[in-house]
Formats: structure tokens, sequence, C-alpha cells
């Protein structure tokens, strides 16, 4: 005798949501059921919640700040800026001519190969791609459907006023699905949890120890209430940080460079000169 198929996923999860959910919260619960219940594995509930909290956050949750953002002044000559290309290792850079509320165009470091490769007429202005606006109050998912149907890459924060708040591309709104996306330059071993970086500062990981923290910048914070540096910084402020936000700490100053509605996971750590 044949053995009945057992139901797919979908089939199960259409069964848990026989009982309509009447708002979000609702949901959540059905859905944290279904992991309960091994329906779903854990990542999967991430990214499902993930999903459903971009729907509800505007672009001025996620976005860079002006001020920490990696602009290429149209004035200087190549020479000047091609070093901080390299040492920020980004892909794409919004150009200015007058202030930073004046970008007139993205510049794709890819672009400067024809640079190094010794073209005659190199021109920068005539390489640049045109930037797109949006916003602060613009939501997330909107915007990650006119990133995918325009194929760009980023967008350069409006305020009210028309003047430039920010910057915010579509791996910082991916994030916000399916948590930190690490590239060829992030960190990738524990021995690279802490990296020393120009002018006395530090590139640290949020889970970084805090015993290992302690060792390495001569501090004694203790580890009873938290163990990790992210969990410092978060008691501190009594909250989750923001991107760019700065606090100091026995002395110590740091800034976030990556966190999401989640979590913390990159911290910049500078010592008293």
């Amino acid at each position: 005798m044949t053995e009945p198929s057992r139901p797919s996923l979908l089939e199960r999860l259409s069964a848990l949501l026989l009982r309509e959910p009447e708002d979000r919260e609702q949901l959540i619960g059905l859905l944290r059921s279904a992991y309960q219940r091994n329906l779903l594995d854990a990542d999967a509930l991430s990214i499902i919640e993930g999903a459903l909290t971009v729907s509800e956050m505007q672009v001025r949750d996620i976005m860079i700040p002006r001020a920490q953002m990696d602009v290429i002044d149209i004035n200087d000559p190549v020479e000047k800026f091609i070093p901080a290309i390299i040492s920020t290792a980004h892909s794409r850079f919004p150009v200015i001519d007058q202030n930073r509320d004046d970008v007139i165009g993205i510049l794709l470091a890819k672009d400067l190969l024809r640079y190094y490769a010794g073209e005659e007429e190199f021109n920068v202005r005539e390489m640049l791609r045109p930037a797109v606006f949006v916003p602060e109050s613009k939501r997330l998912n909107v915007l990650l459907r006119e990133f995918r149907a325009s194929r760009n890459h980023m967008a350069i924060v409006a305020d009210e006023y028309g003047g430039v708040a920010g910057l915010v591309t579509i791996e910082d709104v991916l994030e916000q699905i399916v948590g930190e996306i690490e590239d060829e330059y992030d960190f990738d071993e524990a021995s690279d949890n802490i990296l020393p970086e120009s002018s006395g500062r530090y590139r640290v990981k949020a889970l970084t120890q805090i015993a290992d923290f302690n060792a390495a910048f001569g501090t004694r914070f203790s580890d009873e209430e938290y163990d990790t540096v992210g969990g410092l910084v978060i008691a501190e402020l009594g909250r989750l940080p923001k991107r760019g936000e700065v606090i100091t700490i026995g002395g110590l100053k740091f800034q976030v460079l990556r966190a999401d509605g989640r979590r913390v996971y990159t911290l910049l750590v500078e010592k008293p000169k």
C-alpha cells in the first residue's frame, strides 16, 4: 500500500493560516507558532519578519546621514580622490560640485579603470550616471520596488527643503530583510574582530567579546550584564542605535557603522588623543 505523501511546506503553512489574522501582530504570532511547530526554520522566520518590517519603515530610518557620506568633489583632480576611493572600497560615489547639496551625479568606481588604462581624454564629468533623488518619507518596500525596476543601486535622500539629507543603497534595504550582507571587504575571521584603521581608529565587530575588547584597548568594561561590545553600546544608549550614531563610553568614542532594526553589526572605535 502506497503511503500518502507528506504535505508540502506551503500546504502546512496554509493550514496554519486558515485562521485569518486580523492585524500584523496576529500574523507575526501565527508565523512564530509555525516556527515553534517546526514548519519554519529560524532563518525563514527572520526573513519574513524583516520583509513585514520593511513595509512599515521609511528611508530616513536607515539612510546614511549626510555627514557620513563619502563623496567626490568634481573640482578635485583624479589623483586627489582616488586614494579615498581605494580606502573606502565602495562601488559607487555621489559626486558634488559646490557643496554636499549639489549632487551632480554618481561615479562608478569601475569606470576609473579607463584612467588606469591611460585614456588620454579622461573626463570624470562625462562618466557620471544620473543621480536618483528620493524623499526621506518614502517607504522602503516602495523604494526596493523602484530599485529593482530601474536597476539603480543608490539613491540620494532629499529633505523637505530640497537639500541632501543622506543616501541609501539597495544593500541597506535588503539588510533590513535578510540581515547583514557581508562582502569581500567585511570581517570574515574571528581573529579579525578588531581591525586598525587610520588616525587611531579601529573597526570592531559588535559581537566582539568584552574580555577580548578589554585586552585590545586596555579598558575594564564589565561583562556581567552583557557579553559583547554591541551589548555595551545598546546598554549605554538604552535602545538600539542607528547607523552613524556616536556615543562616548569610558573615554572611547564609538560610532555605529552598521546596524539595522534588530541588531548592531560594526562599530568604529576611536581612542582619545
